[in-house]
């Protein structure tokens, strides 16, 4: 399937833009949160919802093209989805009122979702077990691209063209995502005429995966240490332009700059596993992600607050997640070959709805200081490190 080592380089590349598409969804029009406030009539706590009703869709839509991606092979139910999403999108541009956008971004999130899902399936199909959790780490390289171009080309488009601009630009990427993997992936999964689409057998084929020790564990670890960067998405608007009255382009450039943190995680990774197996670069990254997150909440407590604390404890924050994920990703997907679509959309969904879970707190909770959101972020790594422990001791 792979021809060339060029080809395999290009592979990792196009999977790497496909995982980007659900980033990019988020972080492109989050800069624009105070102009869409204003024209639909609502609040900038409020629009936290249409992250969460995008969070929702990822993980109801993940559930679905699981299955379809056995049955059907990788390269037609992304199309399929792709292209909902360009149509979700266009309906995002036309919202007249909050109610509205919500609906639309729960159908983007449906069709952008299948990417993500591909991606996993596709690192399983294509490499070793040994190689995943370096493939994954590359993703994340790529994929960085996302975080620091995104907010900084958000607040452009926001402030020249108008919020809709950000939709529009994401119309013509995904778009463009689509022609590239027509060209450059690969079909590495046939399809499988005997996998049932039926309610029943779906349920018990995920039951199935979800039920095995090293996926139920691993994922959960994963989950709950990623939903610390849904909370920090959810927050973010509320902490630099509430707290710290920074402009549109301040954010822009901070939110880039923490971006830089996620990423550099994920190259921290690669050095780490030279020297240490992933299990135990797990260990460590979680193990610093809690001891930040909860210096975060102790520093918020006493109310030391200031920008350059702040920003050190999140990069810092974010570095630890980029360093846990390939790890937990690769872990809790290894037991499985022929079932790499239903695992891993049942990983992303766990993953999806415990960030949801962070942003719904973010979105609900009375916010007078950064506390709250500090408990947030501190709260997912925390059960994290139990979960870990657990594993470590356990027969």
């Amino acid at each position: 399937m792979i021809r060339s080592p060029q080809h395999r380089r290009w592979i990792i590349v196009v999977l790497g833009f496909l995982s980007a598409t659900n980033p990019l969804s988020t972080d492109m029009y989050l800069p624009a949160f105070q102009e869409i406030a204003h024209d639909l009539h609502t609040t900038t706590a409020s629009l936290s919802f249409t992250l969460s009703s995008y969070f929702i869709g990822i993980g109801i839509g993940q559930m679905i093209y699981g299955p379809l991606l056995d049955r059907f092979g990788r390269k037609k139910p992304l199309y399929l989805g792709l292209s909902l999403y360009i149509i979700a999108s266009v309906g995002c541009i036309f919202s007249h009122n909050l109610e509205e956008l919500v609906v639309w971004r729960f159908l983007t999130a449906v069709g952008g979702c299948v990417s993500t899902v591909v991606s996993m399936a596709m690192v399983r199909d294509l490499f070793s077990v040994e190689e995943s959790p370096k493939v994954f780490s590359l993703l994340m390289l790529v994929l960085g691209v996302s975080p620091l171009l995104a907010p900084s080309a958000g607040s452009f488009v926001a402030a020249h063209i108008g919020w809709y601009g950000s939709f529009l630009i994401l119309i013509f990427l995904v778009g463009l995502m689509m022609i590239l993997a027509a060209l450059v992936l690969p079909e590495s999964h046939p399809g499988d005429p005997t996998v049932q689409l039926t309610p029943g057998p779906i349920l018990r084929n995920y039951w199935r995966v979800f039920r095995d020790r090293q996926f139920f564990t691993f994922a959960l670890i994963g989950a709950f240490s990623f939903a610390s960067l849904f909370g920090f998405i959810a927050a973010s608007p509320v902490l630099l332009f509430t707290f710290f009255k920074v402009s549109i382009y301040s954010y822009g450039l901070i939110f880039t700059s923490l971006a830089a943190g996620y990423i550099s995680g994920s190259q921290v990774n690669l050095l780490l596993l030279r020297r240490f197996a992933n299990r135990e670069v797990l260990n460590i990254a979680i193990s610093f992600q809690l001891v930040l997150c909860l210096t975060f909440a102790a520093v918020t407590w006493m109310n030391w607050v200031t920008l350059p604390l702040v920003f050190a404890l999140l990069f810092g924050m974010l570095l630890s997640i980029g360093c846990a994920s390939p790890n937990a990703t690769a872990l809790a997907m290894a037991p499985f070959a022929k079932k790499a679509g239903r695992a891993s959309a049942l990983f992303n969904t766990i993953q999806i709805f415990l960030g949801t879970m962070a942003s719904v707190a973010i979105g609900l909770i009375q916010i007078k200081t950064m506390f709250p959101i500090a408990l947030v972020f501190a709260i997912p790594p925390l059960v994290a490190g139990v979960l870990l422990y657990y594993k470590k001791n356990s027969p």
